[in-house]
C-alpha cells in the first residue's frame, strides 16, 4: 500500500528568500576521498554524498517546468560501478513539437593516482548519447569516465519540460544509502498542488517561504511559494523478491497539480476530478469509450466466430480466442487504443489497449454484457483512490458477466486461459468503467492458484542404476508457467533435452505431454528417467535427494526487516511424492524426521513424511501458502518458514547395504 502523510507546512512569515544554494561542483574534501566505508551501513557500495534538486516554472512564449539535479556519490568497490556510473536520463514525449529536454550535462570523477595525487577526469561531451527510446520517451545516456575504486563520482544535469501536471517527484531513497538530499521546489501561486510524502520515512527539515512577485506571463503576475525538503542519513531501499513497483514504498515528495489560474480571465480552474469526471472523459475519449462503442464494425467480423454457438459462455469463449490470435502483442501497456482498433486489426499488433478494448467492442458487439477495468500493474504503482489522476492507470482490461459470475480477461498473452490475467496486472484493485450505470471499483484478485503435484516412482537396480518414472501436474498458474518455459524451445522434445543438460544426475529416457494446447485444463508431463546411483555410493552407503529435479536452496527473504509487504500474487500449493523401491540388501540408515510447521494466521504450512518397510521407502511433502499477501509483521515467520522448506528439500536420505 501507499503511505500518505500530509505536510505541515511553516507560516508563511518571510517576505522574500531564494533557493538554498547548490554545493560547489567538483570540490573535494580530503574526507570525502579517503573515506573507505559508510559507518551507518558498512555493507553499502556507494553511499550519496550530497545531493541537490531544484524545480520551479519559467516563462517566455510558453510555460515551462525547470528541473536541475546535482548528485556526487562516493565509490567504495566495483559493485557500484555499472549501477552508479552509468547515468539515464528519461525524457518524457508525446509528439515532435511537445516534448522535454536535457542541457548543461557535466560530470566528473575525482581520485587518488597510485602516487596519491589526487587527479580528475571530466565527462568528454562526446560520450553523452541520446537514443530515441520509443514514441513515449527518449533517453540521455553517459558514462562516468575513469571509474576506480575508492573514487568519487559527481554529475549534474538540467532538464525543461512542457508537462506541469505532476511538477517534479523527489525521490529520497535510493539503491544506496544517502548521506544528505535536499529538493527545493517555487511553485507560483497561480498553480495549486497537492504535497505528499510517500514512504516510511521523515523529513529531517521541511520549510515554506514566499517569493514575492517571482513570477509574470502576460500580464499575469503572482508569488511564489519556495518549499525545502530536507532528508538526512536516508538508508537504502533494499529491493527483494514477491514486491510490487518498488515507488509504492520508497520515500518521496509528490506533486499532483489540483487546480490552476486561467491566463485570461483569471478564473481557477479545477484540474483534479471527481471519479465521475474522469468516467465521463474515458466514455467519450475517441480513443477509449468510442472504440468499445464500435458494435458495427466488430459485427461483420465475429458473426462467423459464434455461429452455431447459442449460450453466452461459448460465445464469450470463441470471442476471447479470436482476439488472441488476431494480435500479437507489441509489449506497450496503455489504457488507450493508440490509432483506433480498426488500424489494429488490419495490422494484427497493437498495444494493451488496442487488443483488449477490442475484445471489449466484439463481447458487446455479441450482446454479451461487458465493462472495462482500468488498472495499475504492479511496476507501475497502486492508484491513489483519493486524488483522481487519469495517469495513475496504464492497463486496461475486459470484465464479462455471465450469470451470477464475472470474468477478468486480457486477450494480450496467448498462454492465458479464459478466466486468467498476467500476474503484472494483479494488483489491488480496478476501476470498472460501465456505460449501463455508474462506475465503481474492484479488487483485482486471481480466482486460480498455483497447483503442482508431482510424483517419482522409482526402483534402486542391483547395479546401482535408479530407473522409474517422473510425472507432473500442472494447474492454474502452475500450467501457465510451465506453458512459458516450454514456449522459449521449437518442440517439447527440445524443452525435454534441456532438463536432460540442466540435471546433468538425471537421464531422460523418454518424454511425454498432455494438456499443452488445452489453455484451460492442467497440463501433466511424464518422463522415464535414469540416474546412476553408484555416482552418490560411498562404499556401501547410497545418499540420495528426492527432488532430484531442483529444489529450494536459498532462502529469498534476506533482509532484518522489511519494510513493505511480500505479494506473491496467488496462493499457491506444492504436493510431491516419491517412493523408491529397494533391492533385497539394503535399508534406510537415516533421513531427516517427518515434519510440520506452519504459518500464523493459517497463512500456509509445510507437511512431510517418511516411511519405509523392506521393500520400499516412501517420502512424501507438501507445501502451501493460503494468501497471496503477506503484511510486513509476518515477515519475520514467513522467513523463518522458507528457511525450513531450504533444509526440508534439502535433506538426504541414506541408504545402506545389509550386513
Amino acid at each position: 500500500m501507499k503511505y500518505f502523510l500530509p505536510l505541515f507546512f511553516l507560516l508563511l512569515t518571510i517576505n522574500y528568500q531564494s533557493f538554498a544554494e547548490d554545493f560547489e561542483f567538483g570540490k573535494i574534501t580530503d574526507q570525502e576521498i579517503q573515506m573507505k566505508r559508510y559507518n551507518k551501513d558498512t555493507n553499502a557500495h556507494a553511499v550519496v554524498l550530497n545531493e541537490y534538486g531544484k524545480a520551479y516554472v519559467s516563462t517566455g512564449d510558453h510555460i515551462r517546468l525547470q528541473f536541475e539535479h546535482h548528485v556526487k556519490i562516493k565509490i567504495f568497490d566495483s559493485k557500484a560501478f555499472n549501477s552508479e556510473g552509468n547515468i539515464v536520463i528519461r525524457l518524457d514525449k508525446e509528439d515532435s513539437n511537445i516534448f522535454e529536454t536535457a542541457r548543461d550535462i557535466e560530470a566528473i570523477t575525482s581520485y587518488l593516482d597510485d602516487d596519491g595525487i589526487l587527479r580528475q577526469t571530466s565527462l568528454d561531451q562526446s560520450k553523452i548519447f541520446h537514443v530515441n527510446q520509443n514514441k513515449y520517451f527518449d533517453l540521455v545516456k553517459f558514462d562516468m569516465p575513469n571509474m576506480r575504486r575508492g573514487c568519487v563520482i559527481e554529475y549534474k544535469y538540467k532538464t525543461e519540460s512542457p508537462f506541469l501536471f505532476n511538477f517534479h517527484t523527489w525521490d529520497f531513497q535510493d539503491d544506496i544509502p544517502k548521506m544528505h538530499s535536499e529538493y527545493h521546489a517555487s511553485i507560483p501561486g497561480v498553480f495549486d498542488y497537492n504535497i505528499s510524502l510517500r514512504g516510511a520515512l521523515k523529513l529531517t527539515k521541511n520549510t515554506s517561504e514566499i517569493d514575492r512577485e517571482c513570477f509574470s506571463y502576460f500580464g499575469t503576475k503572482c508569488d511564489c511559494s519556495n518549499l525545502a525538503f530536507i532528508m538526512d542519513d536516508v538508508p537504502a531501499f533494499v529491493r527483494e523478491e514477491y514486491m510490487t513497483a518498488s515507488k509504492n514504498f520508497i520515500s518521496a515528495i509528490y506533486f499532483e497539480m489540483s487546480q490552476r489560474q486561467d491566463f485570461n480571465t483569471g478564473a481557477k480552474v479545477k484540474i483534479t476530478k471527481e471519479w465521475k469526471d474522469v468516467d465521463y472523459s474515458l466514455k467519450s475519449n475517441e480513443y477509449f469509450g468510442s472504440q468499445i462503442k464500435r458494435s458495427g464494425l466488430m459485427k461483420d467480423r465475429v458473426k462467423d466466430v459464434i455461429a452455431g454457438k447459442t449460450d453466452e459462455m461459448a460465445k464469450a469463449k470463441a470471442l476471447y480466442e479470436f482476439v488472441q490470435k488476431s494480435f500479437k502483442w507489441n509489449n506497450f501497456y496503455g489504457k488507450y487504443s493508440d490509432d483506433g482498433i480498426r488500424t489494429a486489426l488490419d495490422k494484427h499488433t497493437g498495444n494493451i489497449g488496442d487488443i483488449n478494448l477490442t475484445l471489449i467492442a466484439a463481447l458487446k458487439a455479441s450482446d454479451i454484457n461487458t465493462e472495462a477495468v482500468l488498472l495499475s500493474t504492479r511496476d507501475h504503482g497502486i492508484v491513489n483512490r483519493l486524488f483522481p489522476v487519469e495517469s495513475d492507470f496504464d492497463y486496461v482490461i475486459a470484465k464479462v458477466n455471465i450469470g451470477e459470475k464475472s470474468y477478468l480477461l486480457d486477450a494480450s498473452d496467448p498462454l492465458l486461459g479464459f478466466g486468467m490475467l498476467p500476474l503484472r496486472c494483479i494488483n489491488d484493485q480496478g476501476r470498472v468503467i460501465s456505460f449501463e450505470k455508474p462506475s465503481y471499483w474492484i479488487d483485482i484478485k486471481e480466482p486460480q492458484k498455483e497447483s503442482s503435484v508431482s510424483n517419482l516412482n522409482l526402483i534402486l537396480q542391483p547395479n546401482g542404476k535408479i530407473t522409474g518414472t517422473f510425472k507432473e501436474f500442472s494447474s492454474g498458474y502452475a500450467a501457465y508457467r510451465k506453458r512459458e518455459e516450454i514456449k522459449e524451445f521449437n518442440s517439447f522434445d527440445e524443452y525435454a533435452e534441456h532438463l536432460d543438460e540442466r540435471f546433468p544426475k538425471v537421464k531422460i529416457l523418454k518424454s511425454e505431454i498432455e494438456g499443452l494446447d488445452s489453455l484451460d485444463n492442467p497440463i501433466a508431463e511424464t518422463y522415464e528417467i535414469e540416474i546412476d546411483g553408484y555416482k552418490s555410493m560411498q562404499h556401501d552407503r547410497l545418499s540420495f535427494n528426492p527432488f532430484i529435479f531442483g529444489h529450494l536452496q536459498v532462502n529469498p527473504f534476506k533482509l532484518a526487516d522489511r519494510t513493505y509487504p511480500v505479494d506473491m500474487g496467488v496462493p499457491s500449493d506444492e504436493r510431491f511424492s516419491m517412493t523408491l523401491h529397494l533391492p533385497d540388501n539394503f535399508t534406510v540408515e537415516s533421513a531427516s524426521k517427518d515434519q510440520g510447521f506452519s504459518l500464523p494466521d493459517n497463512g500456509g504450512r509445510l507437511i512431510s513424511n517418511l516411511s519405509n518397510d523392506t521393500e520400499s521407502c516412501t517420502y512424501s511433502q507438501a507445501l502451501s501458502f493460503y494468501k497471496p499477501v503477506y503484511s510486513v509483521d509476518e515477515y519475520p515467520s514467513l522467513k523463518e518458514f522458507y528457511n525450513k522448506v531450504v533444509q526440508a528439500e534439502g535433506s538426504e536420505i541414506i541408504f545402506k547395504k545389509k550386513q
